[in-house]
């Protein structure tokens, strides 16, 4: 992670709020709780508290990635949705620019996945010691020297889509953690939240939540 925190000055982009949950597009390059320090403390949780006070954290997303957040607004909420979560019954759709060319045009990678000890934050590839870690993926389109991917990943480990990206070969653009090169040279991390599927916590609806990425 960069020595130095600058994260954007955006307005919140709320795409959906009720009773119970509240769906936001989280900007890239913002944290998604607080880190350690002070210089840290800027997130998207305490934004999100300054508008709506009762907001309780789900899930997270990477600093680097943007996209579909969802939160719960009473414990109820946040305990509905973390169970959603945790049994894996959230339908998870993200979409990334990888370098190179990615063929064939659909797979899943299935290799567990463990924090890189000497190097963390990192993560890594272990068969020993990582927890399971899977992700389905669908080529969009083909562009020059680059491949445009959605990722469905089935389970929600830190940094799962970057290590898997980089264990397939074709790095995620502008990883400033695991690209090298050209690669990493991009204004951002090409990875976004495109969609969330999920039950309302009142009455168990079916809900999709859809924010286009900007890339």
């Amino acid at each position: 992670m960069d020595a130095r925190y600058q994260p954007p000055v955006t307005p919140l982009d709320v795409v959906h709020a009720d009773h119970e949950i509240l769906v936001v597009n989280k900007p890239a390059g913002l944290l998604s709780v607080p880190g350690k320090g002070p210089d840290l403390a800027d997130c998207l949780i305490a934004r999100l508290q300054e508008a709506f006070p009762t907001a309780l954290l789900v899930h997270r997303l990477d600093r680097d990635t943007s996209g579909v957040m969802v939160f719960g607004l009473t414990p109820h909420a946040q305990r509905h949705l973390g169970l959603q979560f945790e049994k894996r019954q959230v339908k998870k759709t993200y979409v990334a620019r990888l370098a190179g060319r990615l063929e064939p045009r659909t797979g899943t990678v299935d290799l567990p996945l463990v924090v890189d000890w000497p190097n963390r934050p990192l993560q890594k590839v272990c068969h020993q010691t990582g927890r399971a870690a899977q992700t389905d993926w669908r080529v969009v389109s083909h562009g020059a020297g680059e491949t445009r991917v959605r990722f469905m990943p089935k389970t929600g480990r830190s940094h799962q889509l970057r290590v898997h990206a980089l264990a397939l070969g074709h790095v995620i653009l502008g990883d400033p953690l695991y690209a090298e090169g050209p690669a990493r040279d991009f204004e951002r991390l090409m990875l976004h939240s495109e969609e969330l599927r999920l039950r309302h916590p009142d009455g168990g609806a079916g809900m999709k939540f859809r924010v286009k990425a900007p890339f």
